[in-house]
């Protein structure tokens, strides 16, 4: 196997025995078998389409084939076998119905020689994984773009390709813009389904009835789970990404909704153990249970694990059923309390627009002096700490924007606040890093900047996986630089691709917190 998808690629260059991440090489060669057949899928796709077909429903089983490809999302060899056949089987109705001509390209990342056109074409490649995550998200909340599903047919297929160098750079940069419209049709579909996240004290403590737990990132999983569940007898808390669940007013309704469990993903061993109850893995970030909980670990849409029970899709406009898993928990104790108090949340850009004329006011008197965007991925190595030393080193004028379940390494610290402004403002998941692009859009008009770079604006990212590529694909096309990206430099960037974004974005890695603090504040 060679995977080099994630920020913990072995030594800093690709996992080549097994994934750090727990991935088999079987499943690795599926995974890149699939992106295959997905390329072929969507080449056909692309010359049917040019003939006048629709392709909403290729568009979307493509956006869910790279989404089960994503780190930490589906490690189950069964599902994938399947995913292939599927995507063959629709390539030969294409073939068949438009006259075509089909064959699979080469497979798994090594097949590219070349390492500069290597890296390009994986830069491509994840960031569209990314994306298609956030598309399968609107989508089972009934919003789609038939554009963004053209571009994966197109980008795919190109992929392929002997394109050179500018060709493989245009495409990662409409890329970038294809994500910020796919983030934006999801921040669309989520407010429009649960209304815009309002400031929320959440409890982090626990109740005395069994509970299930919710991980991961679909808020249509959550949202019936909740109806569901409700007067059963227990109570439902949320984990790591699913946090901002909690910032919704559709799901504050519910008084069985308890608040959140725990941290970020890879703590998930000690904490899905000391919950009790079953837990509910809705997408990726799934560390290789403990045979302790793994029966009660169940999982549903493109995520999955052999040997935790898996939640069926739904069908012909249906619901997913939870009756199993409610049943599970009914029979559970009570969670083993990891903390109390609570933590506060639900500042995307409906909210902080809300307080515009105290951030405004705020800025104009030199209160706020700097607004540090950190949104991104947690991770297990040590060197993440960096995160939590600069926030705890940056001066009190200061204000943390985040997103995504970096806010982990220090949304639980007493940071204060800015009259009244508090100095972590949470926006919620990784896909809502949209929000922090909106909300500096808004300054930038507010106080008539030329451009977004000269706001007191500075970027200090944390990145694990390819969502993470995505946003910053978004970040580069809405014309953000000078962005720090660490704990390292993706393992897919070649020397010399590196080079192109250092120079034409100032893309940088993270050195220590003293001098990044002081580069940041300058």
């Amino acid at each position: 196997m060679f995977c080099y998808q994630c920020q913990e690629a072995a030594k800093g260059t690709g996992c080549t025995i097994r994934g750090v991440c727990g991935k088999a090489p079987e499943t690795s060669d599926l995974q890149d078998r699939l992106v295959a057949v997905l390329k072929d899928l969507a080449a056909a796709a692309r010359q049917a389409e040019f003939k006048g077909a629709d392709l909403a429903a290729e568009g979307l089983f493509v956006a869910k084939g790279l989404f089960a490809t994503i780190t930490n999302a589906n490690f189950d060899d069964a599902r994938f076998q399947a995913l292939i056949a599927e995507a063959q089987d629709r390539t030969a109705r294409l073939a068949a119905l438009y006259n075509l001509k089909t064959t699979i390209g080469p497979v798994g990342v090594l097949s590219t020689e070349n390492p500069d056109v290597r890296s390009l074409r994986e830069l491509l490649i994840y960031g569209l994984k990314g994306v298609a995550a956030y598309a399968e998200h609107a989508a089972m909340l009934g919003k789609e773009d038939k554009t963004v599903y053209s571009f994966f047919m197109e980008a795919l297929a190109a992929t392929n390709d002997e394109l050179t160098a500018d060709q493989l750079v245009a495409l990662i940069l409409k890329a970038g813009n294809v994500a910020v419209t796919t983030m934006a049709l999801l921040d669309a579909a989520n407010t429009g389904a649960y209304g815009h996240p309002e400031i929320t004290k959440v409890d982090i403590g626990v109740g005395t009835r069994p509970g299930i737990l919710v991980s991961g990132h679909d808020l249509k999983d959550f949202e019936e789970l909740l109806i569901q569940s409700e007067g059963q007898g227990i109570d439902i808390y949320t984990h790591s990404e699913m946090l901002p669940a909690n910032y919704y007013p559709a799901f504050k309704k519910f008084t069985h909704f308890h608040g959140n469990y725990g941290s970020s993903w890879w703590h998930q061993a000690e904490e899905f153990e000391a919950f009790h109850g079953p837990i509910l893995m809705t997408t990726n970030c799934i560390v290789p249970p403990r045979d302790s909980y793994k029966a009660k670990m169940y999982t549903t849409g493109m995520a999955g694990y052999p040997g935790c029970p898996h939640i069926a899709d739904r069908t012909n406009g249906g619901k997913k059923d939870y009756a199993e898993l409610i049943a599970v928990a009914k029979k559970s104790q009570p969670p083993k309390e990891l903390e109390t108090g609570s933590i506060v949340g639900g500042f995307a850009h409906h909210q902080v627009f809300a307080l515009a004329d105290k951030v405004v006011a705020a800025i104009k008197s030199g209160a706020i002096k700097k607004f540090v965007v950190m949104a991104g991925c947690d991770g297990r190595h040590k060197e993440r700490s960096y995160f939590t030393d600069v926030a705890q080193s940056l001066p009190p004028t200061s204000v943390i924007l985040t997103a995504g379940c970096a806010k982990y390494r220090y949304n639980k610290l007493n940071l204060g606040d800015i009259g009244g402004i508090p100095r972590v403002l949470d926006a919620g998941q990784c896909n809502d890093s949209y929000s922090l692009a909106v909300i500096a859009l808004k300054l930038k008009e507010i106080f008539g900047a030329a451009d977004v770079n000269d706001l007191p604006i500075a970027f200090d990212i944390a990145w694990y996986e390819q969502k993470a590529v995505a946003v910053l694909l978004a970040l580069l096309a809405l014309g953000f630089k000078n962005i720090r990206l660490g704990p390292t430099l993706p393992a897919f960037l070649s020397p010399n691709v590196t080079d192109v974004l250092v120079k034409n974005f100032g893309i940088m890695g993270t050195t220590t917190v003293e001098a990044d603090v002081a580069r940041i504040m300058a």
